[in-house]
């Protein structure tokens, strides 16, 4: 077992090298398709929301708590407030409400 880590290691960094040089060599004019060009555009928002929606909901010892933090911090932000005032009043939500439902 020990001596097959050097090739999964090995294996693993061609595959993610593959991963990141094969769309580098294969389209080398610009994107005109829209509906890719949309794609691709929102692909990050998808992926950061997709990594965070679970922790926000199983982070706290209740669920409701991480959902009343989560609709706390979608109407602040919404409403145009800063980073530092959306993570506090989160942060105060969830206090709050594991003190009450505790």
């Amino acid at each position: 077992m020990k001596g097959n880590i050097w090739i999964y290691i090995l294996v693993s960094g061609i595959v993610s090298y593959i991963i990141r040089v094969l769309p580098l060599t294969l389209i080398r004019k610009p994107i005109t398709n829209t509906f890719i060009r949309s794609f691709l555009y929102y692909v990050p928002y998808a992926t950061l929301a997709v990594m965070t929606f679970p922790a926000i909901m199983l982070a706290t010892d209740n669920i409701f708590s991480g959902l009343a933090a989560l609709l706390v911090g979608s109407v602040l932000a919404w409403k145009e407030k800063g980073l530092p005032a959306v993570a506090s009043a989160c942060c105060i939500t969830v206090f709050l409400l594991e003190l009450i439902l505790a």
